[in-house]
């Protein structure tokens, strides 16, 4: 049976698409920011029509104390969220977002905390307009929320959306991957980066090495490089007409970061672009335009997206701890990565966010910890002929960024910080690494793991050349050697992690799926008391 919910978005969605489709410019074009931060116009408008909610509900950065709810209306709004632990909302709680302006391209969210205690919650999100004394349709969905102290923990992660000219194909069925991690109902979902591929333009046909044809959907925004900060929202908003994405997003909670695609290929702070693509070569001006698509369409917590603060933490009581890192924002230059003293040329992380990272570490009571990292630590990824986008830099002791990385492995050791995982995405394929001192140059530091995956619907490429600095083995891949680049989401070599952790055997249990759905890996790890 079709929901209301279902209803309530294709209908939408349909209108929304219409307007994208055809080039409609909405009426964000036609508001500035005022003095006191209301919209206001040059020509009044009339008659403001219903308001919409084109682009459904997101979840996200969930804790046993609340989460995060993001929406957008299509105007001028105030967005009013009920939840309760039923479905005619009796004795619901309310809460408000505050106004949904042009300002953040009216998107808006709520950070709901207390909620009431229940299995499943329902949850209830209605724009008022600001002009009119029009409502919108409400949009309903459900929350499964954590208990305090969580006895088990279920969660997936993944990368790396609509990248590589593969878009939203309605004959594929559209982002089928996100479809298949709602249907394993994990308690989160980690987005580990390349939310978007706003460098990566679309066409409208791809004619695949057999002869079949990839067949997309473009929209204005995806007709071009992004450049200017709609230029950049438009990707997101391209992400959310997929109707899988939607669904996904409305009931599964996201933990997201970002890395380069959200702005320009392995870009960093300093950087001026050679590419004729672009009218604007400042990845200082394009970076933050981008950043602030990114902390509008991401549902991150108002205070994190306040402070365009990326890295982040999320305790689950006893049982875990995940850290967000982010390799983008504080990065130095690319070069060739073979600096042998540590300074702001080498920064990854950056002095301040390796501190943080250190202390949170050292202070977790947790049993598991995993860091969510943009990038893999030991897989090579260059750019261009002699410089390193990554920690990476080829075989040999540490240098460049690997110093920084070395000190972080250090401090785990030297602090006896137990049960320490990776998990990342980045290079389109997934793999289980074990890293080694007996088998690296760098020794000083405890083993530990790092799993990748991704794509979740993007181009597949691979396998990476390991770096032995500090002595990855390749314990699993889910390519085979030798795979054409760029293979379409028709190979199947999509892929998403999964995690969970056991409070009573105190056991990690990690698997892998593929694009069919399919379990192509799984192992289990003993947590070190």
């Amino acid at each position: 049976m079709e929901s209301k919910n279902n209803r309530i978005n294709r209908r939408q969605m349909l209108k929304t698409s219409l307007m994208v489709g055809t080039g409609f410019v909405g009426a964000s074009s036609l508001w500035d920011e005022g003095a006191l931060g209301m919209p206001k116009r040059s020509t009044f408008r009339q008659s403001w029509g219903r308001p919409l909610v084109p682009w459904g509900v997101q979840l996200g950065d969930i804790t046993p104390h609340g989460l995060t709810l993001w929406s957008a209306s299509d105007q001028p709004a105030e967005m009013l969220v009920e939840v309760a632990d039923n479905i005619a909302f009796q004795r619901a709680m309310r809460f408000s977002s505050g106004m949904a302006l042009d300002a953040q391209d009216y998107t808006t969210r709520v950070n709901i905390q207390g909620l009431p205690s229940a299995d499943l919650l329902h949850y209830r999100v209605t724009f008022r307009s600001l002009h009119s004394a029009f409502t919108s349709e409400p949009f309903e969905g459900t929350i499964r929320p954590l208990a305090a102290n969580p006895s088990r923990l279920r969660f997936c992660f993944s990368g790396d959306t609509a990248g590589q000219g593969w878009g939203i194909n309605p004959e594929f069925g559209g982002m089928r991957l996100y479809d298949a991690i709602l249907r394993r109902q994990p308690d989160f979902f980690v987005h580990c980066g390349d939310c978007i591929y706003a460098d990566g333009p679309m066409t409208s046909e791809v004619v695949l090495d057999d002869g079949r044809v990839w067949k997309n959907v473009v929209t204005e925004a995806k007709s071009k490089v992004a450049e200017s900060l709609q230029e950049y929202r438009g990707n997101y908003q391209y992400n959310l007409l997929d109707e899988n994405v939607r669904k996904f997003n409305a009931q599964i909670p996201q933990i997201v970061q970002w890395d380069d695609h959200e702005t320009v290929n392995n870009w960093y702070p300093q950087e001026l672009l050679d590419d004729s693509r672009y009218t604007e070569k400042s990845l200082a001006v394009l970076s933050s335009r981008a950043q602030q698509a990114f902390l509008e369409y991401a549902p991150i917590n108002p205070l994190w997206a306040g402070q365009k603060q990326i890295y982040r933490s999320f305790s689950y009581g006893s049982l875990l701890e995940l850290f967000l890192i982010d390799l983008r924002s504080y990065r130095g230059p690319n070069s060739p990565n073979r600096q042998t003293n540590q300074s702001p040329e080498t920064d990854f992380m950056g002095l301040t966010q390796l501190e943080w990272l250190k202390r949170s570490l050292a202070a977790s009571q947790a049993t598991w910890k995993v860091i969510s990292s943009d990038m893999p630590l030991g897989l090579v990824v260059p750019d261009g002929p002699s410089d390193q986008e990554g920690w990476a830099n080829g075989d040999g002791p540490a240098m460049g960024r690997e110093l920084e990385l070395a000190e972080l492995l250090q401090f785990i050791m030297e602090q006896n910080i137990r049960n320490v995982v990776w998990i990342t995405a980045d290079v389109h394929y997934a793999a289980a690494h074990h890293y080694q001192p007996a088998k690296a140059q760098f020794k000083n530091f405890k083993p530990f793991w790092e799993f990748v995956s991704g794509p979740l619907h993007a181009g597949t490429f691979g396998p990476n050349t390991l770096d032995n600095t500090f002595g990855p083995e390749v314990k699993w891949k889910g390519i085979p050697d030798g795979l054409k680049a760029n293979r379409s989401p028709l190979d199947g070599y999509q892929f998403f992690g999964e995690i969970e952790v056991n409070a009573e055997t105190g056991k990690m249990m990690v698997k892998q799926f593929n694009g069919r759905s399919e379990e192509v890996f799984s192992m289990e790890l003993e947590a070190e008391q």
